[in-house]
């Protein structure tokens, strides 16, 4: 059997949503193992398609994989392949190389609720580069007219759209149904699961907030799990109208992804006011 090819399995991770990172060789100093432009892709789960020269060189390339999957920010790193540098290894080779490495999928955001805050939210979010899954227990709310191709579109029952199709640990949420009832329900189903998205953001004021989380603690949820519930979610722009709120929603996702900056949960000034989606 052929090794799978590296530039297939990097098509197949994007449409699947699955993240990914990829680790290109692209400068190669004295004896090395791997040589520019030698490629490794480092999938979620860990799995390995294509090398970048094997042993402990590999093993940090993999770490930093990892870690350009969780920031969703490329990194370079350089190594000097000498046995002072690695004691025991026994590496003798005396070279140095520079590999980049850069993340191939981009983000996935799922939406729950496809009221107009959703539909906003989901196509300026595509338009930024966001992998969106749209998410409602009403179908004729994700007519293809609302939500065209690219998006991806789920409709049923709120715990069938989370179990075909779970948010993980790279992934952002945003919780936007049409009332209190169902953010609860959704809240409740990815609590039960133990999902700790990115991003779970839940569209409403902090009044809402603290009567959501408070009946969800009350029937026993962890408070560490309910402390990454950002709510209101959204950068404060004083945003009203469902397009405002849209904007507010994906900068704070783009300012996620880009640099890192978490908002602290509740943390909205006075003069915000709060929305609700239809």
């Amino acid at each position: 059997m052929s090794a799978p090819d590296i530039w297939q399995e990097i098509v197949a991770c994007r449409r699947r949503g699955e993240p990914a990172a990829l680790a290109t060789i692209v400068s190669a100093m004295g004896s090395t193992p791997g040589k520019d432009p030698m490629k490794m892709l480092v999938r979620a789960d860990g799995s390995i398609v294509g090398s970048v020269g094997g042993g402990c060189l590999e093993a940090e390339v993999w770490d930093t994989a990892k870690q350009v999957m969780q920031s969703g920010r490329s990194s370079s790193v350089s190594f000097t392949l000498t046995e002072e540098h690695y004691p025991d290894s026994g590496l003798v080779c005396g070279g140095t190389v520079t590999i980049f490495v850069e993340p191939v999928t981009p983000p996935t955001l799922h939406i729950f609720g496809a009221g107009h805050v959703g539909l906003a939210t989901a196509h300026l979010a595509a338009d930024v580069g966001f992998r969106v899954v749209v998410r409602d227990d009403r179908p004729d709310m994700l007519d293809p007219e609302r939500f065209p191709d690219p998006l991806l579109r789920a409709p049923g029952p709120w715990d069938e759209g989370l179990a075909s199709m779970a948010p993980g640990p790279f992934d952002y949420v945003l919780v936007a149904t049409r009332g209190h009832h169902d953010d609860e329900q959704v809240l409740r189903l990815l609590a039960a699961a133990d999902l700790r998205p990115r991003l779970l953001g839940l569209l409403g004021s902090a009044a809402k907030r603290k009567v959501l989380l408070g009946r969800l603690a009350a029937d026993g949820v962890p408070q560490a799990w309910l402390e990454q519930v950002l709510t209101p979610v959204g950068l404060h722009i004083g945003a009203r109208t469902a397009a405002e709120i849209a904007v507010s929603i994906v900068g704070q996702l783009v300012q996620r992804v880009r640099i890192g900056a978490p908002e602290p949960s509740g943390a909205a000034p006075k003069r915000r006011r709060s929305a609700q989606a239809p």
